[in-house]
C-alpha cells in the first residue's frame, strides 16, 4: 500500500467522488429502485433493447445511463432519460446520509489550505443541494464537476477529473482523488491523478484492489488523521 502521508505531502488539491466518499446518496432511496425505474422508462419508449441483460439488472442507475449513451449517443430521448435520473437524485438528497468523518475531513482540508473539487457521475445541482444543506458548499465553490450533456463521458472516462484540474489550475500529479468504485480508480489513472480508494466493506475493497488501487482505506477517519496531524504541525 502506498503511504497516505507520502500522498498528501505532494497534494495541493483533493478531488472527491460524491456518492460514497462524501455521502450515501441513496441511503434512504435505493439505487436499485432508481435503476429499475430507468429500465422501465426505456421499456415504455421501446428502447429496452439498448441494454444488455446484465446492464438492465445491474441495479446501478449510472451504469444504465452510460450504457444507453454509448449505445445510442445521438438519440433524442437521451436527455429525457438523464432528466429522469436527475429527478431521482434530487429526491434522494432528502434522505442521504453523510459518510462518517467526511464533513470533518472536508473542513480540515480547507483549513489546511488544500484545494477541493467534486468529480462525480451525479448531477452537479444534486451535489450543490446536498453540500448547501450540510453547510459545505463554500468549501468547493465553483469546483463541482458532475455529468454533462456528453453522457458517454461518465467515469471511467476521466472527463470530470480533467475539468476539475482545469478549473483549479492544479497539475495532475499534485492532485489526489478519493473514490469508492473501480470506475473512479480507472478515471484517476487515465487522468494521471494519484488515487485513494474508500471501501466501507470487504466487497468494495476487493473491487478497488482488482481495479488497480494501491491505497484503500476503510474509513475517512484514516485520511482525517493525516490531515489533522498537518494542522497540528502548522
Amino acid at each position: 500500500m502506498a503511504d497516505l502521508r507520502e500522498l498528501f505531502d505532494s497534494t495541493t488539491c483533493v478531488l472527491f467522488d460524491f456518492d460514497g466518499p462524501v455521502c450515501r446518496l441513496f441511503a434512504g432511496y435505493p439505487a436499485d429502485g432508481v435503476a429499475a425505474d430507468l429500465v422501465s422508462w426505456l421499456r415504455r419508449q421501446g428502447r429496452e433493447g439498448l441494454l444488455t441483460g446484465d446492464e438492465a439488472r445491474s441495479g446501478d442507475p449510472h451504469a444504465v445511463l452510460r450504457a444507453v449513451a454509448l449505445a445510442a449517443p445521438d438519440s433524442g430521448f437521451l436527455a429525457e432519460l438523464e432528466a429522469e435520473l436527475t429527478e431521482h437524485e434530487l429526491r434522494a438528497t432528502d434522505t442521504a446520509e453523510p459518510t462518517q468523518y467526511a464533513d470533518e475531513l472536508i473542513l480540515a482540508l480547507r483549513s489546511a489550505g488544500r484545494g477541493l473539487a467534486i468529480t462525480t457521475n451525479n448531477s452537479a445541482p444534486v451535489v450543490a443541494r446536498y453540500l448547501t444543506a450540510r453547510g459545505l458548499i463554500d468549501c468547493f465553490g465553483h469546483h463541482i464537476h458532475g455529468r454533462t450533456r456528453d453522457l458517454h463521458r461518465l467515469k471511467p472516462d476521466p472527463d470530470c477529473l480533467l475539468r476539475a484540474l482545469d478549473s483549479t489550475g492544479v497539475a495532475a500529479g499534485r492532485a489526489l482523488m478519493i473514490g469508492d468504485t473501480p470506475a473512479d480508480c480507472v478515471a484517476a489513472r487515465k487522468a494521471g491523478v494519484p488515487f485513494v480508494g474508500y471501501a466501507r466493506n470487504q466487497r468494495k475493497r476487493n473491487l478497488l484492489l482488482g481495479a488497480g488501487a494501491t491505497t484503500v482505506v476503510p474509513s475517512m477517519k484514516s485520511v482525517l488523521m493525516v490531515v489533522g496531524s498537518d494542522l497540528e504541525a502548522q
